[in-house]
């Protein structure tokens, strides 16, 4: 690696600018995903579309700043950036589903304290969740998202040329562009590798005349963010699961820091490490808390961006500032957003199911990362068996809310119970730290 550029060192505005630039690109697909696909699945127009999108870069943009510069306790202090997070996307289309938009953004408000209460416990709590639980649930999250990449890469839910010899083609180009570009890649081609296939995709798509750019004409040239603009609604039973995402955002969140503290060269062990896992957690929290209330799904740490301070040598908090710069004003002008929104499904299932394909991988990674016990294994098994199998068969478990009887407070009690068995998430996340807990550490 070239010579580093340390958090506090002065760097030139060209220098900021490039890597700023390539911090965007590294980032920008795995922001503007969760949207997309939320709003697909809730059958949004393409002008709400878009304004959620530009709410999800504009709020990335503020929680970067935020995360960097660090503002009292809030924040890491390092080039560390923030985006949208894809453990939420079960957990919003469930929430969606049940109650639309405005329920996704109260859930995310009410289960936001869970994770700003952690950015002060986190040293203590990290030990009571080892590796065999984070990546079992980290591994369930992508092998639950995989159905919505290959849905997409077939036209979208209830498109009506769903599996369209076009569709498939479309959604097969751009995975095979990618699989090229990372493949014999290297480089900055290797890291926006996702970013040139979806690029390529597109204008494939547009040359095909798959691209209706109406909406990106009609669009307002700047969009004013509005607090709660959709409305929020609450329902006690979608809590737990909720909970248990912003858990397990936040012990993705140490590996991030940790990961960004390596490559910047700074300390991992010791007090100044520690206050910056807790100023990081803490600004995650906030961050998610902010974004919900500006009509975004809840953020946290991008790992993908470490690679970026690697490959360039600039560890700079000025790096940081022209990120958050970059987001801010892309969400601000819809224009941009909408080119977004006009992405034919087929183009963007080619790139996210490849996506989620590599979460599940990283949740492998990090299961292995402990020692690959025969306990370890065993959780793992059993947690996927359970998180997969309620994913799969969703109306398995529909009948739960039956046990309280006649009884008014058992019924309320399995109600919720039901709503916790019948996300894929919650119950991979519940088995894997009982089983974490009641087993024995010699199996």
């Amino acid at each position: 690696m070239a010579r580093l550029y340390r958090l506090d060192e002065k760097i030139g505005l060209p220098t900021a600018l490039a890597t700023g630039l390539q911090h965007v690109l590294a980032m920008f697909v795995g922001i503007i995903t969760p949207p997309l696909i939320i709003c697909g699945v809730l059958d949004f127009d393409g002008a709400a579309t878009t304004y959620i999108l530009s709410m999800a870069l504009f709020t990335s943009g503020v929680t970067t700043f935020v995360q960097v510069r660090k503002i009292g306790p809030i924040g890491s202090g390092m080039l560390s950036v923030q985006g949208t997070s894809f453990n939420f996307i079960p957990l919003a289309i469930e929430a969606g589903k049940a109650g639309g938009f405005p329920l996704i953004l109260g859930m995310a408000i009410a289960a936001s304290p869970l994770q700003i209460a952690l950015g002060r416990f986190m040293h203590l709590i990290r030990k009571l969740f080892p590796p065999v639980v984070t990546g079992s649930v980290v591994m369930m999250i992508g092998l639950s998202l995989i159905q919505i990449g290959m849905t997409d890469l077939a036209g979208g839910f209830g498109a009506k040329d769903f599996g369209s010899p076009a569709n498939l083609a479309l959604g097969f180009f751009v995975m095979g562009a990618i699989l090229v570009l990372y493949g014999f890649g290297s480089g900055v081609v290797r890291t926006l590798s996702i970013a040139l296939g979806l690029i390529a995709g597109y204008l494939l798509a547009a040359a095909m005349g798959r691209i209706d750019f109406s909406v990106v004409r009609d669009s307002t040239l700047f969009s004013l963010p509005q607090p709660l603009k959709y409305g929020i609604d609450f329902q006690f039973a979608y809590l737990v699961p909720w909970l248990i995402g912003y858990f397990v955002t936040a012990i993705e969140s140490i590996g991030d820091l940790t990961a960004t503290a390596s490559v910047s060269e700074e300390p991992v062990v010791g007090p100044v490490y520690v206050q910056r896992l807790k100023g990081g957690i803490l600004a995650n929290g906030l961050g998610s808390l902010f974004s919900a209330i500006f009509n975004a799904l809840p953020n946290s740490t991008f790992s993908q961006n470490n690679g970026v301070i690697r490959m360039t040598g600039v560890a700079s908090r000025r790096a940081g500032y022209v990120v958050a710069l970059f987001l801010i004003i892309l969400g601000l002008f819809p224009p941009l957003a909408a080119l977004i929104t006009v992405m034919p499904k087929p183009v963007l299932g080619g790139a996210t199911i490849v996506m989620f394909g590599v979460v599940a991988v990283a949740g492998l990674r990090l299961v292995a990362s402990d020692e690959f016990t025969t306990r370890n294994e065993f959780i793992l098994a059993i947690t996927l068996a359970m998180g997969l199998g309620t994913t799969m068969v969703p109306g398995a478990l529909s009948n739960i809310d039956q046990i309280g009887g006649d009884s008014v407070i058992l019924g309320h009690l399995f109600s919720s119970l039901k709503i916790i068995a019948q996300s894929g998430l919650a119950m991979a996340g519940l088995t894997a730290t009982f089983l974490n807990l009641v087993l024995p550490k010699k199996v």
